[in-house]
């Protein structure tokens, strides 16, 4: 009789037993968005080793030298930049010094005139 009774309320109510469904809207203030603008401009901007593969006197042979170490190095990112009268190629963005050390090395076998800048301050 136990086992019965037992049985008939567990029957009755398994269905009441089941898992609430539900909707979760969050509200974000909306000066988060810019709050993240800024944070990702300030990271862009922010120190960083790089290593300077080569300067020289034109734009077409600043973006040809770009061109080959893209080819030869295409997981890092590269730049030219102009520093009158010199186009400068750079590549990489370390925060790392010893892992700008380490691709250093490895780029500096390609380009011997390579050089590592260091973060400005």
């Amino acid at each position: 009789m136990k086992t019965l009774a037992i049985l008939l309320i567990l029957t009755f109510s398994i269905p009441f037993a089941n898992a609430q469904n539900g909707k979760i809207n969050i509200e974000q203030d909306e000066k988060i968005n810019t709050l993240l603008e800024i944070y990702e401009d300030v990271i862009s901007q922010s120190n960083y080793y790089t290593i300077q593969v080569g300067f020289v006197s034109s734009n077409e042979k600043a973006n040809n030298l770009k061109s080959l170490v893209n080819i030869d190095f295409p997981s890092l990112s590269s730049r030219v930049d102009f520093d009158s009268p010199t186009y400068r190629v750079k590549v990489g963005r370390f925060k790392d010094k010893l892992q700008a050390e380490r691709k250093f090395n490895e780029v500096r076998r390609k380009y011997p005139n390579a050089m590592l800048l260091k973060p400005k301050k």
